[in-house]
């Protein structure tokens, strides 16, 4: 399936900004199911800096700066995608057991493993904690396959916790997101992720677009896509899989990856410095993503 796709970031200043320096993470990168064939940034106003640079998980990201007033920054990101289905066994019985996969986890010396070991490490906004392995335990036994365990617990996640947009924000604690059980995509993917490493599974936090088809002889309205978050876990056989807590399901063609790291700080779609600006800057996010 092939996408194009069309983010648009835009902020309003109560003042004027006198200078600004800024990494987006807005350019999809290649993976073994997806492959971006082009893509380009316009920024208003223009930037009297900018290059692409790759960070330390091989993600792409493009940073710029600004070094003359102003009141309004649009950052606009256009790429061409090409995803295909995920071509793994999705017969949840089949694969490694949880308890096998522990054991190589912790022995094997293949480069894969040992670089996915660094996944089980907390992170910012990730702590493991014996409240999370007392949620996650009921999905684990040692002779289940992984595979059906990180589904089971994808579900209950997904049956669970309510979507609620008004529940949390960017710096809402993981422990209140489990306590509140209510939160958006981003809360659950660092929930299950949490739990994942509380278990022994190395997991990352995947960022991106999904496509959302609108309903039955309904048009799609322009800008109603979103960015979105899920996860993939390590398995010592299979690799890298990805599930989307927040719909239930494993990643396929509608999840279009734009970075990965440890949690959403790595790889938010736009942070910074800016000098200036006033108080509560307006944020206006529009995402299209079209089939082609």
């Amino acid at each position: 399936m092939r996408y194009r796709i069309k983010h648009i970031t835009k902020y309003a200043y109560a003042a004027r900004v006198t200078q600004c320096y800024n990494q987006a993470h807005v350019i999809p990168r290649n993976t073994e199911r997806q492959n971006c064939s082009h893509s380009h940034i316009t920024v208003s106003p223009y930037p009297g800096n900018s290059y692409r640079h790759k960070d330390y998980f091989g993600n792409t990201t493009y940073l710029f700066d600004i070094q003359k007033a102003h009141k309004e920054l649009v950052i606009t990101a256009e790429s061409e995608i090409e995803v295909r289905e995920d071509s793994q066994d999705l017969n949840l019985d089949i694969g490694i057991s949880y308890g096998d996969a522990l054991r190589k986890i912790e022995l094997a010396q293949t480069k894969e493993t040992i670089e996915a070991r660094e996944y089980l490490l907390d992170s910012n906004m990730i702590k493991s904690s014996n409240a999370l392995i007392e949620f996650a335990k009921p999905s684990f036994d040692h002779s289940r396959s992984l595979k059906s365990a990180v589904s089971d617990l994808t579900s209950r996640i997904f049956n669970e916790f309510t979507y609620d947009p008004e529940s949390t924000t960017v710096a809402t604690p993981l422990a209140e997101v489990l306590d509140k059980k209510r939160g958006v995509c981003q809360d659950f993917a660092h929930l299950q992720i949490g739990c994942l490493r509380s278990m022994g599974i190395p997991a990352r936090y995947v960022s991106g677009y999904l496509e959302t088809l609108p309903p039955p002889g309904k048009e799609k309205l322009v800008g109603a896509d979103a960015t979105h978050a899920w996860l993939a876990y390590y398995s010592p056989e299979e690799g890298w899989i990805e599930f989307d807590p927040t719909n239930n399901t494993i990643a396929k063609h509608q999840h279009i990856v734009t970075a990965f790291g440890r949690d959403y700080y790595d790889v938010t779609p736009l942070k910074g410095v800016i000098y200036g600006g006033g108080e509560s800057p307006i944020l206006t996010v529009s995402v299209d993503v079209a089939r082609l």
